[in-house]
């Protein structure tokens, strides 16, 4: 048979016995330190399960957008252009890659995020796009000490995926804008949609569909504005 076990606090609550008895009298201050030896002890696994939690948690994969490259852009001019930062709702200014799996309703991928703001990462890709089509000494972003004579002015209508019957999409929709600097004119606007089939709804599948999208939206993007300018 197992014998119970006996813990510091087994005497706590016992009357002292007169000593020579065969038991040892436990004083205030033996509880006292069982009592913070045993608080020391509960504190140390607290801690280490917590360091254990927090060494197990698996970080979320992070993907990035290409800028399309291989294609030319017309214009004979030689103004400048700065390509602003993209407007977004609240919803697509984050990180997060946007999943629409009915209707109207919007929701994110747990698996998956952008390397950025979903606009800091346009703009870069933007200017890449422009800078691939030989335009490396026309276009910069504000704030880059450049004078120039127009800007390009984007906003973001929809960039992620979207549930059909069919199967998940990648959609991607651009509204833009070329303003002249000197007078706030808006020389051209046009709205800019690409979207390609994805593969399936995981992070890789749905960021490879959205950058294919985005490549077709960017290429036609930069070959109109090149014109304007």
């Amino acid at each position: 048979m197992m014998e119970p076990i006996r813990t510091p606090f087994a005497d706590a609550g016992r009357v002292a016995r007169p000593a020579g008895r065969g038991r040892r009298s436990v004083g205030a201050g033996a509880v006292r330190a069982a009592l913070g030896s045993s608080r020391a002890l509960a504190g140390a696994v607290i801690l280490g399960f917590g360091l254990l939690l927090a060494g197990c948690s698996t970080p979320v994969p992070t993907f990035d957008l290409s800028a399309p490259s291989g294609f030319t852009a017309g214009g004979s001019g030689s103004a400048q252009l700065v390509v602003t930062t993209p407007t977004a709702l609240a919803v697509l200014n984050t990180d997060k890659i946007v999943v629409e799996p009915t209707p109207g309703q919007l929701a994110y991928l747990g698996d998956a995020q952008w390397g950025d703001s979903l606009p800091s990462l346009l703009q870069a890709r933007i200017i890449q796009a422009f800078e691939n089509a030989s335009k490396l000494k026309r276009v910069a972003r504000p704030g880059d000490g450049v004078v120039a004579q127009y800007q390009l002015v984007t906003d973001i209508r929809m960039f992620g995926l979207r549930v059909t019957p069919e199967g998940p999409v990648a959609v991607v929709e651009l509204s833009a804008k070329v303003i002249g600097n000197a007078d706030g004119r808006i020389v051209a606007a046009q709205v800019f949609r690409g979207q390609a089939p994805a593969s399936g709804s995981s992070g890789a599948a749905a960021t490879a569909a959205l950058d294919q999208a985005s490549n077709q939206v960017l290429t036609a993007l930069v070959r109109w504005a090149s014109a304007k300018f």
